[in-house]
């Protein structure tokens, strides 16, 4: 059944590709029911938070420029919300969906509906919940078909959907009650997913297996997305080469790879050729696997699906016999995530111009990474040495509060709850990725600290990674604006040395960006949509320790640079 939905979204996908460029912009309406639907993976039977009973959910296909309506139902007895993953929300920051940060939650047996456009952008984006753990499952893609003829010259003949998830056998609703109760690090995934399909490597699985049919000479775009909770992740296809051309919805200059690497709440669009001459069974294993960058204890598997060239007649190749393609990295393969994400620039054309700040007003630079902090008395803690793990940006660590941050700033109100003295810089200096773990690990301060700056600041941060605890990839997602990543770098960031070497001609433009391990990233954003908007690692493990900020664009002065009213159906605490 779930290889059908596979298939039927694929053919839902061309004819729209086919229709987009003659429909005119148009308010389209959905509607999200959150619901719970029994499932078996693994041996595994269990049911599941989904939205209208659809695993992976429901693709969202519009057109550029298109202003949507999602009206969505809370049929369980959580709380619950959705954010629209890259979308920029413009001056409608309370459709953007993270819990007590732009909105109080949808509660039991209630309804919210979502209003905001997609003018500006194109291409491939996603939606999930943004509350707890809630988006291991429920998660969708959304596509935006663009208003012009895509930027390449091949032709898209059909597109495919991917969207990378991970699976657990036992409920995922307790992990983050547990980690918060005993201060440890959550169970890893029983399985990475593929469209929801955790392929023949795993227990009770070869009937739940990805299958995609092709034909001959044909070219395909695969909408590629990290939906994982906790790992980075390389993919590849034996025996074919993909050709980047968009990540994030942003336009890239295209280049061949025989490999991705795709951190989560990223998106990667690929062009696949179909030109390979068939092997003796006429299947090709496609297949993801970890970026190793953690030391928690981590989901260490390969998810496969198949790409079938049709007419062929033999069946899928027994477990014992899948071949894995030769060119997927190995999960330490650090040189090779590093090359591919060096090869990623902007398009850069007078179509679609690189927007990049050439000169800023504000530079942040926040340390990004782990802490541990002692055990209260009277507490059972099973965190590194009997201590609670915790996670911070400029050892500040994020406690999501019981309102809605945005309403707090948009209807003035005083509050000791909230304060706009986030760090700017790091308040200890020291080497960063040098530190002998653990030895200097500080404690970090808890709280709900944000920073402010004025409409239309042009706003460099850089995050920088730390040792603490270990090196790690952190793929941080800024909400509410894409940015330009102009550089990254090992090693401590040297503004005096570094600023030389920035890209600002072709920088890439993404909404996440994984910072390297025992690195740096320096982005540069313009800040031109007001709101409150959240700045958070992606790795769902760190946000629950408090790896997150946020930070407020104020009201500029014409009222096109104004945050729009609430809606009358904004969900209360």
């Amino acid at each position: 059944m779930a290889n059908q939905y596979c298939v039927l979204l694929a053919i839902f996908a061309v004819s729209l590709l086919v229709t987009a460029s003659s429909l005119s912009t148009t308010s389209r309406r959905y509607q999200f029911n959150v619901e719970w639907k029994t499932i078996t993976r693994l041996c595994s039977t269990k049911p599941i938070l989904t939205v209208n009973g659809e695993y992976p959910g429901p693709t969202i296909a519009v057109n550029e420029g298109d202003n949507l309506e999602i009206k969505v139902t809370n049929g369980v007895s959580l709380n619950t919300t959705i954010h629209w993953h890259g979308i920029k929300q413009l001056r409608t920051g309370w459709a953007d969906g993270p819990a007590y940060v732009t909105q109080c939650p949808i509660t039991p047996g209630q309804s919210y509906t979502y209003k905001f456009s997609v003018s500006g952008q194109r291409g491939t984006l996603w939606w999930h919940a943004h509350i707890a753990w809630q988006r291991a499952t429920i998660y969708g893609a959304i596509i935006i078909y663009p208003r012009m003829p895509y930027p390449f010259a091949a032709p898209v003949d059909a597109e495919i959907p991917i969207i990378f998830g991970e699976w657990w056998n036992l409920p995922v609703e307790g992990i983050e009650d547990l980690m918060n109760k005993y201060g440890d690090g959550p169970n890893s995934s029983d399985a990475y997913t593929i469209n929801g399909l955790p392929g023949p490597l795993y227990p009770c699985s070869v009937e739940d297996t990805f299958i995609q049919t092709v034909e001959h000479n044909k070219i395909y775009m695969l909408r590629i997305i990290n939906a994982a909770l906790n790992d980075e992740l390389f993919f590849s296809i034996a025996s074919h080469t993909l050709t980047v051309v968009e990540i994030d919805a942003a336009y890239t200059k295209p280049f061949d790879t025989e490999a991705i690497m795709i951190t989560p709440g990223q998106t990667v669009t690929v062009l696949l050729n179909t030109n390979h001459h068939t092997s003796s069974d006429g299947f090709f294993a496609m297949a993801a696997r970890p970026y190793l960058s953690s030391v928690f204890p981590f989901d260490n598997s390969t998810t496969i699906g198949f790409l079938k060239y049709k007419h062929t007649s033999s069946p899928m190749p027994k477990a014992s016999n899948v071949v894995l393609p030769p060119q997927l990295p190995r999960m330490e393969d650090h040189a090779y995530a590093t090359k591919f994400v060096s090869q990623l620039r902007s398009l850069g054309t007078l179509k679609y111009p690189c927007k990049v700040p050439k000169k800023i007003d504000k530079r942040v630079v926040i340390t990004v990474g782990l802490n541990l902090q002692d055990c209260p008395a009277n507490q059972t803690c099973k965190g590194f040495e009997g201590k609670r793990f915790s996670a911070s940006m400029n050892n500040q660590s994020f406690v999501r509060p019981l309102t809605s941050i945005l309403e707090w700033h948009y209807r003035n109100y005083s509050s000791t709850k909230y304060s706009h003295d986030f760090p700017l810089n790091p308040p200890h200096v020291f080497n960063y990725t040098g530190v002998d773990p653990l030895k200097y690990n500080l404690n970090p301060t808890f709280g709900t600290k944000l920073f402010a700056v004025e409409y239309g600041t042009k706003l460099e941060i850089v995050l920088q990674d730390t040792g603490l605890m270990n090196l790690e990839n952190h793929p941080i997602h800024i909400h509410g604006h894409n940015f330009f990543i102009v550089a990254t770098g090992f090693g401590n960031f040297d503004p005096k040395k570094d600023t030389a070497r920035y890209n600002l001609v072709d920088p890439p433009e993404r909404n996440t960006v994984g910072v390297p391990m025992g690195g740096w990233a320096a982005v540069r954003i313009n800040a031109d949509n007001p709101g409150v908007w959240f700045m958070h690692c992606h790795l769902e493990e760190h946000t629950t320790w408090g790896l997150a900020a946020g930070f407020i664009v104020k009201n500029g002065v014409k009222p096109s640079q104004r945050l729009l009213p609430p809606p009358s159906d904004l969900p209360r605490c």
